[in-house]
């Protein structure tokens, strides 16, 4: 019979660690631990603290930010949670020097942050600037929905809200007539009547919510910042995360939490911010002009077109028919788009390219304002028209619609993207898209599993946001940690 050396797991050891030499060069660990110590300027949380002269000594925001960024690189997103490894996992003992802040004290942190977070992630990104990370001509813009600290069923308009009160308010008048009969339905009631606070204290602090077109939207008596969105895999409490991403190794430029689960209310923000990160690591004032910027066809508004035009991008946006026109991807002849009708200002018609005419029906208006022309062709001639094949995107479509823009010069910047995206050029371009954007969510979400959000309110997600997108930054700067051209201070 074979022999074996014993082993008992109730056993004990006593083994000498050298806190350092757990940092292994070309770990993720130890790029956190070099880039926060040598190429982040930590001094901007001072200003936090007030105990120069009494009170006790704080944990180093070092420390604190070093755990909680590895404990989310592990998908360790509560404070609870990187407390307890903290205390027992070897890896963050080494990169808290043996410090185990207590959960309270981690949470705080990252409450308080919301001043400090953009700095920091700009630190990390001039980082990656120096050391030929970032291309800075090829961006792209995408957003990613994830989940909130809140439930859904919390959601309703003040209406919904007030039918909810009373229904609360019915069973609660049935409980306290059973309570005469029944002692043991206090906590029943009890939990019925803070119901009834809770609402009743939102009611009273918030305002009904507007969406883009003028109409209330749904509340949320958790978190009123969150928003119902719909997803690939149902409709969810959540924040619409969105990012601004270089092409040449996929760097986060500019994270944004997001405040509308509609991503073509979004890259005004994203523009805007992308070029202020830009400019905060010493680029010009003119950095993103004529640069490619592409985004996917949820981000396709007129106003978005004007943005790109005014900032001199170079855009490529897809509308919501750019693959049904796609011949590669199409049998027989491609679809037609806007920019094959033509358009008389004087008699406010189009004509299609069958030589028809399609009058003005009528008008749509969002926030009070007219937003959308909308043109028809006649029934009669469309249904013995030859090509109808091309025209209409449904086969049991009557006739053909064309919704434009308002604003004439809204409508023009419309027709030329059509155009543009069209074209060889343009679908070579947007082609490049999905390999530039789609791996950093990816990464972030099902890789690192940073894929929820558990703090409440815009300030607090946009903080977790930033240092997902944090996260993502520094990993990729890995290779660069190990022979950096930049040489680190530590």
């Amino acid at each position: 019979m074979a022999k074996y050396k014993q082993y008992n797991y109730d056993q004990t050891m006593l083994v000498p660690v050298c806190l350092k030499e757990q940092l292994l060069p070309g770990t993720l660990e130890y790029t956190i631990h070099m880039l926060i110590d040598g190429h982040v300027d930590m001094s901007v949380f001072e200003e936090n603290y007030n105990n120069d002269d009494t009170g006790r000594r704080a944990y180093d925001p070092k420390i604190l930010l070093k755990a909680i960024l590895f404990g989310y690189a592990r998908g360790l997103l509560t404070s609870r949670k990187i407390e307890k490894a903290c205390r027992e996992n070897i890896t963050f003992m080494a990169l808290t020097c043996g410090q185990a802040p207590d959960h309270s004290t981690v949470a705080a942190f990252v409450t308080s942050m919301k001043d400090q977070v953009m700095r920091i992630f700009q630190d990390i990104l001039l980082y990656c600037d120096e050391n030929g990370l970032l291309g800075g001509t090829s961006f792209s813009v995408d957003g990613c929905k994830l989940p909130s600290n809140a439930s859904k069923e919390k959601s309703g308009t003040f209406e919904q809200l007030d039918e909810k009160k009373l229904r609360l308010h019915n069973r609660l008048s049935e409980l306290l007539t059973e309570h005469q009969k029944n002692d043991t339905i206090d906590a029943k009631i009890q939990g019925i009547e803070k119901r009834i606070q809770k609402l009743d204290n939102f009611a009273r602090d918030n305002e009904p919510k507007i969406g883009s077109k003028g109409n209330e939207i749904k509340s949320n008596i958790t978190d009123n910042d969150s928003n119902l969105m719909l997803t690939s895999h149902g409709v969810i409490q959540g924040y619409n995360a969105q990012a601004v991403v270089d092409s040449k190794n996929q760097i986060i430029v500019y994270p944004d939490a997001g405040h509308s689960g509609q991503d073509d209310e979004h890259l005004s923000i994203m523009i805007d911010g992308a070029k202020e990160n830009l400019k905060a690591i010493g680029k010009d004032d003119d950095c993103l002009k004529n640069v490619d910027m592409l985004s996917d066809a949820n981000y396709f508004a007129p106003t978005n077109l004007q943005k790109l035009k005014d900032e001199q991008i170079n855009g490529y946006i897809p509308d919501t028919d750019f693959r049904k026109r796609d011949p590669r991807l199409i049998q027989g002849d491609a679809k037609f788009s806007l920019a094959n009708f033509e358009f008389d200002p004087k008699r406010d018609v189009y004509t299609c390219p069958a030589g028809e005419t399609m009058t003005r029906q009528r008008d749509s208006h969002r926030k009070g304002k007219p937003y959308y022309r909308h043109y028809a062709a006649d029934e009669k001639k469309c249904s013995a028209c030859s090509s109808r094949h091309q025209c209409l995107m449904n086969k049991k479509s009557k006739r053909r619609y064309l919704n434009v823009n308002h604003d004439k010069k809204l409508a023009h910047y419309t027709r030329d993207m059509i155009t543009k995206m069209d074209s060889d050029e343009g679908r070579r371009k947007y082609d490049q898209r999905l390999g530039m954007v789609e791996p950093v969510f990816a990464n972030i979400r099902f890789q690192k599993r940073m894929d929820r959000f558990w703090r409440r309110g815009k300030d607090k997600v946009d903080v977790e946001w930033m240092l997902y997108c944090m996260v993502h930054n520094i990993e990729k700067c890995i290779r660069s940690c190990l022979n950096p051209i930049v040489s680190p201070a530590i």
